[in-house]
């Protein structure tokens, strides 16, 4: 496992910077979905190769950072949504 850590690991780090570079260069928004999962999907392959390595507290911030990615996803998956139409024809 410690091979497929380390490229777990090196694949989080370079979506990180891929969604870092994309922001910065406003090829995407901060509060994009695209932003969102490239943030999610690096801190997820961080967490894993911090596991394997037992390196703790990094463990700990790519576990908080995929959570925070969790939660804005979320909020952009309901902002997308279609309010429900009033059928109601009173």
């Amino acid at each position: 496992m410690s091979l497929a850590g380390e490229v777990v690991g090196w694949a989080g780090a370079g979506l990180l910077v891929l969604a870092y570079l994309l922001v910065s260069t406003h090829r995407l928004a901060a509060a994009g979905g695209g932003y969102q999962l490239l943030n999610l999907a690096g801190s997820a392959g961080l967490l894993v190769n911090a596991v394997v390595h037992h390196a703790w507290p990094s463990a700990a911030l790519n576990l908080l950072w995929a959570a925070i990615g969790i939660a804005a996803l979320a909020r952009v998956a309901r902002a997308c949504r279609p309010e429900p139409r009033n059928l109601d024809h009173r």
